[in-house]
């Protein structure tokens, strides 16, 4: 048991090594970027670098947009998929082994190889320079696989409440957001999170489809402190520190239920 424990903890250690470079990477300059070992501690920390990207790089309003277009796309997608899944499993119609085919198909595809044709779409709809182009492809992209994770925990939800429900004179509506909804908040909070490290981090779909600074993401907005003679890498460090933070800390907060979600559909289901 000890064997065990000494080598989880070592595999934890792996895992937070990077995560301390990125911070004492932001609190360099140039030079002791390339002059210093990888884990020395900066001297002296420069903690202007978050300030300069803040403020110099408008890193602010790039944070803002990644937040609401992230909390957007999450939640459509959840929702959709909520109501997708719960009419695959608790609802008898003629095509819905066909329907759920076409969203195992869509986990096939290769994400970015539809980069061309949805420019072209959306280039059609005046769509290109506007963040809704970026949440339709968020939610149409992560569709699939927030169906599959919900599959099994529903498949897993006990019917007799359903019955219960619709013999009290509850609508299908009503069942489905006041039973069925609340019952699978664990696999909700698991599928929030996955989408939201999926939407967080876009880079290409964001750098094709959005131009003006207005509606950039943190994941574009990197590239200004990248200059054609030089790099401000300090600055490059305190902006990806800063694009980190709002993940580890939803996971520090919803790490059980995360846990609980996939644990509960993969025993159950």
């Amino acid at each position: 048991m000890a064997i065990f424990y000494a080598i989880l903890i070592i595999l934890a250690i792996l895992q937070i090594l990077p995560l301390v470079w990125l911070l004492f990477f932001s609190l360099k300059n140039n030079q002791e970027v390339f002059n210093t070992p990888l884990l020395a501690l900066p001297s002296p920390p420069r903690w202007e670098n978050y300030v300069k990207v803040w403020v110099e790089g408008d890193i602010g309003r790039y944070f803002f947009n990644s937040v609401w277009i992230t909390a957007v796309s999450v939640i459509f997608t959840v929702l959709l998929a909520s109501f997708a899944t719960f009419a695959l499993t608790r609802m008898n119609w003629r095509l819905k082994h066909v329907v759920l085919g076409m969203f195992i198909v869509g986990l096939m595809i290769p994400v970015h190889s539809t980069l061309i044709p949805l420019f072209g779409f959306f280039t059609k709809l005046q769509l290109i320079d506007h963040p809704m182009s970026i949440i339709l492809t968020n939610i149409g992209f992560n569709l699939p696989i927030t169906i599959m994770i919900l599959l099994g925990f529903y498949h897993s939800l006990p019917r007799e409440l359903e019955e219960s429900a619709i013999i009290d004179g509850c609508s299908v509506h009503r069942m489905f957001f006041q039973v069925i909804l609340p019952m699978t908040s664990p696999v909700i909070v698991t599928t929030t999170i996955i989408n939201m490290i999926y939407n967080w981090n876009e880079f290409v779909f964001v750098n094709t489809f959005i131009s003006s600074e207005q509606y950039k993401t943190l994941t574009v907005g990197i590239q200004n402190f990248i200059g054609q003679y030089t790099t401000d890498w300090g600055a490059i460090g305190a902006t990806l520190m800063i694009s980190v933070l709002p993940i580890l800390i939803a996971f520090f907060f919803l790490s059980d239920k995360i846990v609980e979600g996939i644990t509960a559909g993969a025993i159950k289901g």
